[in-house]
């Protein structure tokens, strides 16, 4: 069905601003679940600064091209419209990967 990248601090909840993500966990949904695939290391696009380049996004989308979207707590205009450019869909979400996740399955969002 899709695979998606989540970016969290804690391995539990949607939880991190894309620009400062040091890791997306990678999950397989399908119409009936859900696998964690693996965890990606990742180099924050924003570090500690509110300036970024587009090769920083650039990293993180070939990091992440398997993936048909990334699901994250909050991403700025520019960083967002940039992953759009390019293919990528980008989800502001927050609440616990479990009911995000299970929430794309019951929506449909990738048939």
């Amino acid at each position: 069905m899709a695979k998606v990248a989540i970016a969290s601090k804690t391995g539990v909840n949607v939880d991190e601003h894309f620009g400062r993500a040091v890791f997306f966990r990678v999950y397989e949904l399908t119409e009936s679940g859900y696998s964690f695939e693996q965890s990606r290391d990742a180099v924050a696009a924003c570090q500690h600064s509110r300036t970024h380049s587009k090769t920083d996004f650039d990293t993180i989308i070939e990091l992440l091209s398997d993936c048909d979207a990334v699901l994250v707590q909050k991403i700025g205009e520019g960083a967002a419209g940039y992953l759009i450019s390019k293919g990528m869909r980008v989800f502001e979400v927050s609440g616990s990967i479990d009911a995000v996740l299970n929430k794309l399955i019951e929506d449909k969002v990738f048939s």
